[in-house]
């Protein structure tokens, strides 16, 4: 009987560390769960806040777009108000550069006018009777480095005069090499064709261009008359 009651015990001992053991695993099961739903409320609850948290995101980047919007405006009216400005400032020196072109074509006209006037007071001594050949006006320009432009007037007065058939000739006093040289126009070897011929009654007015040679600086150039070779007249101009 002892021995019954004795296992008896030993059973209901085990029994009762299973019911402990089972509890214990039980209420950590339940702990566990609780931590679980503790940790997904939380986290559902910050998902929450930031859901809800969109809609001041979504006005702020309405602000932005809004802002961005406005930029492009205002840096649309400033680029076409930059054009505008440059447009502007291209007619105004397109209008300056044509007045200029005017001015410039004006003064030429004017000079040559004073030219002309220059030209029809030199013929009054020949209509008066100034007899004999003589240069009435004589100008040239050497402001290019290599050519010297010129215009003369060559003129006869008298009454009942013939016919003056000659040739202009240029000799032009040089700077070349360090050494003063005499060049004359047209040069001899271009014989007969190269001549300046010169044919008229009371007057005759010519002009052209004399090509200096390389490294020649023009010092005073000289306007001849020739008759059959023979000088009639001349007139100078020093540079």
């Amino acid at each position: 009987m002892k021995n019954n009651s004795s296992r008896y015990k030993t059973i209901s001992t085990i029994k009762v560390v299973e019911d402990k053991n089972t509890w214990l695993r039980f209420a950590m099961i339940v702990l566990v769960l609780l931590g679980l739903f503790a940790a997904f409320s939380f986290f559902t609850y910050q998902l929450g806040g930031t859901i809800s948290g969109t809609a001041p995101a979504k006005e702020q980047l309405s602000e932005l777009k809004q802002r961005v919007e406005k930029l492009d405006s205002e840096r649309e009216q400033l680029s076409s108000t930059a054009n505008s400005a440059d447009s502007e400032l291209n007619i105004e020196r397109a209008t300056q550069k044509q007045l200029a072109t005017q001015v410039q074509a004006l003064t030429a006209e004017n000079n040559k006018l004073k030219e002309d006037l220059a030209f029809f007071e030199n013929l009054i001594p020949a209509a008066k009777g100034q007899e004999g050949i003589r240069i009435g006006a004589f100008k040239a320009d050497a402001s290019n480095r290599l050519q010297v432009q010129y215009r003369i007037l060559v003129m006869q007065g008298g009454k009942s005069v013939p016919d003056f058939v000659g040739e202009l000739q240029f000799t032009a006093t040089v700077l070349q090499g360090g050494k003063t040289v005499t060049l004359t126009f047209p040069e001899a070897k271009e014989g007969d064709a190269g001549k300046l011929k010169l044919s008229f009654k009371y007057y005759q007015r010519m002009e052209g261009t004399l090509t200096l040679p390389e490294g020649a600086i023009i010092k005073t150039l000289q306007a001849r008359i020739l008759d059959k070779g023979q000088l009639r007249t001349y007139q100078s101009i020093n540079f």
